[in-house]
């Protein structure tokens, strides 16, 4: 049985929307997609994370766990697409008053963490390869 991750879901409270729009959408650069019909788009907000996966945003009175995360990888800087690599996306996150910190080193994968608007703790790391 082979299986993928296609989509990841977090929580953002009922006015966040367009402060997904902003963070997702204008700082990380993701591709915002249409919801599904009979799912419904006043709630929900998706974005296109590379190739089929997902990063999906729904309307929540749930808190954002304190530690559970999910990883974004970007492109190298100077590869297809990578531009600035990590520290790139690192330095555009702080110069938008994103708070960014270090975490244990992982061996060949660069990465730092940062909080979205609403407290999710994303993880972005730098493919390597």
């Amino acid at each position: 049985m082979a299986l993928e991750l296609q989509h990841v879901s977090v929580p953002i409270p009922a006015d966040g929307r367009q402060r997904a729009r902003a963070f997702y959408g204008g700082l990380l650069g993701l591709e915002e997609r249409e919801v599904p019909p009979k799912l419904d788009p006043s709630q929900l907000v998706w974005f296109r994370v590379g190739g089929d996966l997902e990063l999906h945003l729904f309307e929540s009175d749930e808190s954002s766990p304190r530690s559970q995360h999910f990883c974004l990888r970007v492109a190298p800087s100077g590869s297809v697409g990578g531009e600035g690599g990590l520290d790139e996306v690192r330095r555009t996150l702080e110069a938008a008053g994103v708070e960014t910190h270090d975490s244990d080193e992982i061996v060949g994968r660069p990465r730092c963490f940062c909080r979205d608007p609403f407290g999710n703790r994303v993880e972005l790391t730098e493919w390597v390869r």
